[in-house]
């Protein structure tokens, strides 16, 4: 028996809500969406401690989507734990609708932070990782980067500034599928080696299969048991992760499919539109 095929079936199921709003929406980003469904669905459905009835509780785990074009995948987790109905998925993208291109922290329900612009994100989580050292709290903060966004001066800023004031109580994923809008990280700015530059800066380093669950949590629970420093789970990671075409194809970093397209991927993961 499987534990984990409840949460491998929430994966599948958000990776079928990805392709499907992203469809209807006719624009998005599906590639580095489906590479972090279990990502998220490990800290959204396991992990964190959060309360969809109560978005803002005050004692609750933050989550900051620093990848900010990622926003299906969390829309979609947030879906599924119930902070708003299923069918808003529906209005991707749309005018008036909750669920806007880049996370919205003032639109949305149980987003905790508004990214979008790349590399932001890591320095608004320290900051709320300090605020809770300095208000005693025992929450903890994740963030999800894309490998592509270290490329971004803020973010060495940031992970200096997470070493200095030892914010043992953040934990950082970085989604490493190796891909960015323009090409490979390594023939745009290459990136490597990653681990050595975070380990230069301060942090405690681990490397995870981003799709294993139990190297998912394996690597949160050192985290969580790493004092004094923060740390950063790189994740390796397959970009548009479930559909056979899509993955390992920088083509699908930002572009939606169309309905023929949604309708072989959903057939690969085992859903349909009109399923």
């Amino acid at each position: 028996m499987d534990k984990y095929m409840d949460l491998k079936q929430i994966a599948c199921n958000i990776r079928v809500d990805i392709i499907k709003m992203l469809e209807k929406s006719k624009s998005g980003h599906p590639g580095g969406s489906l590479s972090a469904a279990e990502i998220l669905t490990a800290l959204y459905f396991k992990e964190m401690k959060v309360d969809p009835k109560n978005p803002h509780w005050a004692d609750r785990d933050r989550f900051v989507l620093s990848k900010g074009h990622g926003a299906p995948v969390l829309y979609a987790a947030l879906a599924q734990k119930g902070y708003f109905p299923m069918e808003e998925l529906d209005h991707l993208r749309k005018i008036d609708s909750m669920l806007q291109g880049h996370p919205d922290m003032k639109g949305t329900p149980g987003v905790d932070m508004t990214t979008g612009s790349l590399g932001q994100g890591l320095a608004a989580a320290n900051g709320m990782a300090l605020a809770g050292k300095i208000d005693n709290k025992d929450y903890r903060v994740y963030a999800l980067l894309g490998d592509g966004e270290v490329q971004e001066g803020i973010i060495w800023e940031a992970a200096m500034f997470a070493a200095h004031y030892n914010l043992d109580n953040i934990t950082v994923f970085l989604d490493h599928n190796g891909l960015q809008i323009d090409g490979a990280n390594k023939d745009v700015m290459n990136i490597e080696p990653i681990d050595e530059k975070f380990k230069a800066f301060g942090w405690n380093v681990l490397n995870i299969n981003g799709h294993c669950f139990e190297e998912i949590f394996k690597a949160i629970e050192e985290a969580k048991n790493t004092k004094g420093k923060p740390t950063i789970i790189i994740a390796k990671t397959i970009k548009g992760k479930g559909v056979s075409f899509m993955e390992n194809q920088v083509g699908w970093h930002g572009t939606a499919p169309s309905a023929e397209e949604a309708d072989k991927a959903l057939e690969e993961l085992g859903g349909g539109l009109n399923g």
